[in-house]
Parts: C-alpha cells; structure tokens; sequence
C-alpha cells in the first residue's frame, strides 16, 4: 500500500473539507456529532435530510461504479472522505447498511432489473434498509436459521422470526436469509430474499438495550409476502452470497465505522484536558493506546480493502472484526475513568446518558454482535493458521 498522496488525492481532500464545511450549517450543524450505535435515535430525521443533501451532491456510494449511480473512485478517495467526514464531526450517516452491504451484493450477485429497480434509490438517500439474518436460535450458528419462504406463485410467503434487527422501525427494505427448502439442514436449502419492510404480515418489538434505548427490534412474519424478482441469486444461494454480504460489511463499511471510532475518542481526549485526567500518566498511556489502535484498525482495513485473495480477505475481516471489538470495549471503560464519579450519575433533567455512558452501555454487546469473538477465533485458528477444527458433539 502507498500511503502518501498524491497531489491529485490532496485535492480530493481539499474539496471534501470545503463542501463538509459550507454545508454542516443549520440544522445541520446542530447534528454534529449525533447517531451511531446506541445513540441512533438522535436527530434520526434531520440525519435522513443529511442523507439525502449528501446523494444529491454526489457523496454516496463513491465506490459504485459509475452506469450504476456511483462514482467509481478508487479505496484511497473513499478513505479521504471518511477521515474528511470524521474529521468534520458530521452526523453519523443512517444509509450506510443499504450503501455498503446491499449495493455491492446486488452488484455481484444482482440481475439487471435488481439493480435498476433498487440501487437508484439507495444513491439517492431515499430508502433505507435492515439485516434480517439472526434468529432467537441463529446467532453465531448463522445456518441454523429457521425462518421459512414458501412459493406461492409469484410471491414468497414467509414465516418466522429474527431478532436484533438494527434499525428495522425505520427502514423501507430487508434483506434476509430464509429456508426456502422443506426439510434442509444447515447451509443447505437457504436463500438471498429482499423483503419489503412496510407490508401486512410483519410485526415490528422494539428491543430496550441497557442505553434506554431501541435501536434493535424483534421482526415476526406471519404470511408476510416478497415477489419472486426479489430473491437475488438462485434457491439454495443464500448461504453464499449471505457470506459475501458479511464480507462487504467488514469491508468499506468499516471505513465508515472507523468515522465514529475517531470521533469518540477525540471527544475522550478533550474530556480528560477538562477534567485534567491526561495529568494522570496512566490515563495518558491508555489515551496513546487508543489512538494507536484507530490507526491500526485504519491501515487494516486498507489491507483488507487492497487483497485480491478472498479467503485471505476474509481472515484479515475476522481479524478486524475482533481487534474493533476489544478495542471499542475498553475505550468505553476508559471514558467512565476520564469522566471518574461523573460516570455514575446523570446530573439534571432529562436525565439521558452522557454519550460516554451510552458507549460505555452499548459496547459490551460489542465481541457478540456482527460476530461473535469466540467465533473469529475459531475462523482465524482454523483458516489462516491451519489448527485443527474443534471436535463437533454428535
């Protein structure tokens, strides 16, 4: 990897820095700083806008190619324009699970009339989207799914349930892996389906996180239906490009998540100035600590980002996917050490969390969701470093 600009690169960053400022105004600019995990019900609306200020402008899906509403600019201006965004303390973007997870998929695995129909909308900031992957029994053990789509017609029906659906009571599309053969076990007999979010036969539970909180929801189907042009691949594909789409997640979207990594941290930092806990020298050390690891967390998802070797890509994945993990964990316990006895209270009216309380809250769901850390190690022992599998139990 070249890690200099170029001259054309310092540019880009130029021109990026100049739009962000000129219009994080208004409304805008009150947002700064609002959403992300935990805290995804701030400003949910005005964000939305923002989405929708920035497509027109033509900051989304800057990887896409460009006969598909993208502009086709290599990883390293995708790069510049997180750390730009970061850096701007912009709201934290609601569209990135439709941008960085379902756009690449449809692009991969899509037909033309996928693409056509469902990519345009996700450019323009227009349509939201959730994953509906995990189940009360299908967590980690992602092909234990049970959810069923059964074809009747020209429509699935589908009936089952998913759990810790980020986002769900906001988003207009899922995309789910369903069982669309009676009778399959495992990896077998699963599909890729897009689901309509809005239609009868689906019932949205908010889930109450320790923040206070919903951001996860509970998503039932009783009957609910999806046309047939909405499975992407063929019957039994799912597990498949269910995989790629995780792929895409721990990719470009890290990049995105690195936003609001960067942003906690330099407002941990002035914290400790404030309150004069950067006097501490081990409150110091771990402050150089944390910021050591962003760049790291950085330089690997460059690496992840640059390998043409798939199998290799997705080791370095689960690699960075257990780092980020670990690390956001204990820069929430750093934060409640810089704010000292201020973390355990919350002083006057309305009494919301502090957002250093709320990540402190929110990231210890962090080594289970999106993979579980046993689970990475597992993947990292027996892929990249050729340990024996663990014994299976009859």
């Amino acid at each position: 990897m070249q890690l200099r600009e170029s001259a054309e690169e310092r540019a880009f960053r130029a021109q990026v820095r100049d739009w962000l400022e000129a219009n994080l105004t208004g409304d805008f600019a009150d947002a700064r700083g609002l959403g992300g995990p935990g805290r995804e019900h701030e400003a949910f609306e005005i964000r939305a806008e923002w989405e929708r200020r920035l497509a027109a402008a033509g900051w989304t899906c800057l990887g896409w190619p460009v006969e598909h509403g993208g502009r086709g600019l290599p990883l390293r201006h995708q790069v510049i324009f997180h750390e730009e965004y970061a850096r701007s303390d912009a709201p934290v973007r609601v569209g990135l699970i439709g941008e960085g997870m379902v756009g690449p998929t449809l692009l991969a695995f899509g037909t033309d009339e996928q693409r056509a129909r469902l990519l345009p909308p996700i450019q323009r900031g227009e349509q939201l989207w959730c994953q509906l992957y995990s189940e009360p029994n299908a967590g980690s053990d992602l092909a234990n799914v049970s959810t069923k789509a059964v074809r009747d017609g020209d429509d699935y029906v589908i009936t089952g349930q998913k759990v810790w659906t980020s986002l769900a009571h906001w988003s207009d599309w899922g995309f789910a892996i369903v069982r669309t053969e009676p009778g399959s076990k495992r990896h077998r007999g699963l599909s890729y389906l897009l689901v309509p979010m809005r239609e009868p036969g689906i019932e949205l539970r908010p889930i109450n996180q320790a923040t206070g909180t919903s951001e996860f929801n509970e998503v039932f189907f009783d009957g609910a239906r999806s046309s047939v042009d909405n499975l992407v691949g063929a019957e039994g594909d799912g597990w498949k490009i269910g995989m790629a789409t995780l792929g895409f997640e721990r990719g470009s979207m890290t990049l995105g998540q690195q936003v609001g990594f960067r942003r906690e941290l330099e407002r941990i930092m002035e914290l400790a100035r404030q309150t004069g806990a950067s006097e501490d020298p081990v409150i110091r050390e771990r402050l150089s600590r944390a910021w050591i690891g962003v760049e790291i967390m950085r330089l690997n998802a460059l690496r992840t980002l640059s390998t043409t070797n798939a199998e290799r890509a997705g080791s370095i994945g689960s690699i960075g996917k257990l780092y980020w993990s670990t690390w956001h964990q204990q820069l929430g316990e750093l934060a409640m050490d810089v704010l000292g006895m201020a973390s355990t209270v919350v002083a006057e009216p309305p009494y919301e969390l502090l957002p250093e309380q709320s990540l402190f809250l929110f990231s210890r769901s962090d080594t289970i969701y999106a993979g579980s850390s046993e689970i990475q190690r597992n993947i990292i022992a027996e892929r990249s470093l050729g340990l024996p599998k663990e014994p299976t139990v009859a």
